[in-house]
């Protein structure tokens, strides 16, 4: 508890990190793409609210340089039981997500994800650097820098004017 801890990594491009049936992917290919990084799950009050917004963000600015990565997390009141298949699955038919759902991931204790250590460091929330609930939204700039953090309760449209600026379009 308590301190954040030292992450050498300067850019989520450094990261490698697993598709949702395991295989390694490589975020450098994201490099010049603006990310919003979301921990997802898909029996959360916030379900509903999150993809479809989720969703209609990336069809909106998919084509100027956005990216969103969610990572499937089972931590907060196990609301994400299943697979990272069946999470994936959940997702793109019933959500029409259309950007990468990734393997299961622990967001916080000693088996955070590697990335989250990253992310958590970059931008401490309310309270702290620990991941409170359900999709928590991280924005990262096209150098893999996080720009800012929004809790759960923070729909995804309302971040909208922000993405617009981090990809270089008036808000």
């Amino acid at each position: 508890m308590g301190g954040s801890q030292s992450v050498p990594e300067k850019s989520i491009h450094e990261f490698t990190v697993k598709d949702s049936r395991g295989k390694d992917v490589d975020l450098s290919i994201y490099k010049g793409k603006v990310l919003l990084v979301v921990n997802v799950a898909s029996k959360c009050g916030f379900t509903d609210t999150n993809y479809t917004q989720l969703t209609e963000l990336y069809g909106r600015y998919k084509d100027k340089g956005l990216e969103i990565l969610a990572f499937p997390c089972n931590q907060f009141l196990r609301q994400e039981p299943g697979t990272s298949e069946e999470a994936e699955q959940f997702a793109c038919t019933r959500y029409k997500a259309e950007y990468p759902i990734f393997k299961k991931i622990h967001c916080n204790g000693p088996s955070t994800a590697p990335v989250y250590k990253f992310l958590k460091a970059s931008k401490s929330g309310f309270l702290g650097s620990r991941i409170k609930w359900n999709f928590t939204k991280f924005l990262v700039d096209r150098e893999g820098r996080v720009i800012r953090r929004y809790g759960t309760a923070t729909p995804p449209l309302s971040i909208e004017a922000d993405i617009k600026k981090a990809l270089g379009e008036k808000a």
